[in-house]
């Protein structure tokens, strides 16, 4: 088909640009969900233990809706269940990601009309883009059926599947926004909007019933992935769903690529603001990143609502499980178990909030590669100047996240705000010193710019896998959040904090320093 002609080179040549981003995505949800079983084995070894595991869950409302129904107590189906929904996420995430910047992305900064005016069929960029995401999604899943094989073959191909399933649903549902719309940041937002309702749609089932039954759980892809119930009797007619969506999402996409120019969109676009409201270059990067910044200032309040609803209740879901008593109270670094779970849970928004202070930063990157920087750099605005105004919504943003985290929390768990907002707080100098990261990559290597995202990924990795693993403190001290302060319940130590914010201010300092001298990037 002469529509489909250039798709292989441009396969090749997607690939070759994802060469970083799709294999540290790809690792940190295989071993998020490889490093389970073990986990598992130590917290839950007895039939007993896992009886009154799933007796909690089933009890437990906003323990389901933040997870999901247990269908079976084997390590593999527990394995499923608390990680499933999360390493869907992830590889919707990723699709997401690479779908748009192989699609609009390219189209918003003029590649793709270069590239058109080759030999190359009009729907091939389309598909190169598709086949990316599904290489990435059947890495993930070879890798999950692998490592999971020793738990049950057929558990871990249903799982495996799932997952990978998952990522194509929506990848395909981005190839649709981005016919849709003339911006590849609104090509992101709206999918991820997508994904975030998917999430509530399953959240909101499962927490009114134990057994994922609810037709809002049936409304939601994620929903479909734990109804697989891989280890639990797989229901593999339910991969006909995801084939069937995939399939109508993707000729749908492709139906809208047939009918429209390059650079145009089916979604009229605004007309933009008066140039009063535009005449700084905070207000240009407040315009460029506003709609992200509410986007996840909403979904970490909604997180922190959930986390503080799970508050009361997590004496009753650890029971007498030392194993899962002693978890809580190395990452929330305390006895007292509900102080320990407030510390680790804040420490783990805090560990996402690293993600947005990154691809906040990397904004800078986007707008000098795709030439956008070029005609505002050459008005009256230097260049420390004009990263000045995206690194305050980047950094200023962080700040805003974990302010509503904090909220969030005081309406879950019903308490005095002050010590969980002050131990929200507590977190900035270590997320900036992972945007600091981010910024001296940015201005002294900007090739190597996107190497932050594996930066945040390790950090993300050690946060969140190593307590459980019982990793070495040597290991958990790589991380710059393994030195704050474990709040509320234990003590304020101004040293480590003022270290990291000294950090944080000189890698800035001298990313800002090598982004003055060098050349920019084309």
């Amino acid at each position: 088909m002469t529509s489909l002609v250039g798709t292989r080179i441009l396969l090749r040549f997607n690939l070759r640009r994802d060469r970083l981003m799709i294999p540290v995505w790809v690792a940190v949800n295989t071993l998020m969900v490889l490093s389970m079983p073990n986990t598992l084995k130590t917290l839950y070894g007895t039939p007993a233990e896992r009886a009154d595991l799933i007796h909690q869950v089933a009890t437990n409302a906003s323990f389901r809706a933040l997870i999901g129904p247990v269908f079976d107590d084997s390590v593999g189906a527990l394995t499923a269940w608390r990680v499933g929904v999360y390493a869907g996420v992830l590889a919707a995430v990723t699709s997401l990601l690479v779908v748009v910047r192989h699609t609009r992305d390219e189209e918003e900064s003029g590649r793709q009309e270069l590239i058109s005016s080759g030999a190359v069929g009009r729907r091939a960029s389309l598909t190169a883009a598709l086949l990316a995401a599904a290489v990435a999604n059947a890495v993930l899943a070879l890798l999950v059926v692998a490592g999971l094989a020793g738990q049950g073959a057929v558990g871990a191909l249903a799982f495996g599947l799932g997952l990978a399933a998952v990522g194509m649903v929506f990848a395909t549902a981005a190839a649709i926004v981005a016919q849709l719309t003339e911006s590849a940041r609104l090509a992101r937002g709206l999918t991820a909007g997508v994904l975030g309702a998917a999430f509530v749609l399953r959240a909101a089932g499962d927490s009114a019933t134990t057994d994922g039954s609810s037709v809002w759980t049936w409304l939601s892809p994620l929903g479909w992935l734990e109804n697989l119930r891989a280890y639990a009797g797989e229901r593999w007619w339910v991969l006909a769903l995801f084939a069937a969506a995939i399939a109508l999402q993707a000729a749908v996409a492709y139906g809208l690529a047939g009918r429209r120019d390059i650079g145009m969109s089916f979604l009229p676009t605004r007309p933009g603001p008066s140039v009063g409201r535009l005449g700084t270059a905070g207000a240009l990067a407040w315009r460029l990143q506003r709609g992200s910044v509410l986007g996840w200032s909403l979904a970490f309040f909604v997180v922190g609502v959930v986390y503080g609803g799970l508050t009361d209740g997590v004496a009753d879901i650890v029971g007498d499980n030392e194993s899962a008593r002693r978890i809580f109270e190395r990452m929330g670094g305390q006895s007292a178990l509900t102080n320990a779970f407030l510390a680790a849970m804040v420490g783990m928004m805090g560990l996402v909030a690293a993600l947005y202070v990154v691809g906040s930063v990397l904004r800078l990157y986007g707008e000098e590669t795709s030439g956008r920087a070029e005609p505002v750099l050459a008005n009256p605005v230097g260049r420390l100047r004009w990263a000045t105004g995206h690194l305050v919504i980047a950094f200023g943003g962080s700040v805003l996240l974990m302010l509503v985290t904090g909220l969030g929390f005081v309406v879950g768990y019903g308490k005095e705000a002050g010590p969980i907002l002050g131990a929200c707080l507590v977190q900035l100098p270590a997320v900036w010193v992972i945007g600091g990261l981010a910024v001296l990559l940015y201005g002294v290597l900007p090739r190597a710019a996107t190497a932050a995202w594996g930066v945040a990924g390790a950090v993300l990795l050690i946060g969140w896998v190593g307590p459980a693993l019982d990793a070495p403190q040597a290991v958990l001290d790589l991380s710059p959040f393994g030195h704050l302060p474990k709040l509320p319940g234990g003590g304020m130590e101004w040293g480590p904090v003022l270290v990291l914010l000294a950090l944080a201010v000189v890698l800035v300092a001298a990313g800002l320093a090598g982004l003055r001298r060098r050349d920019l990037t084309t």
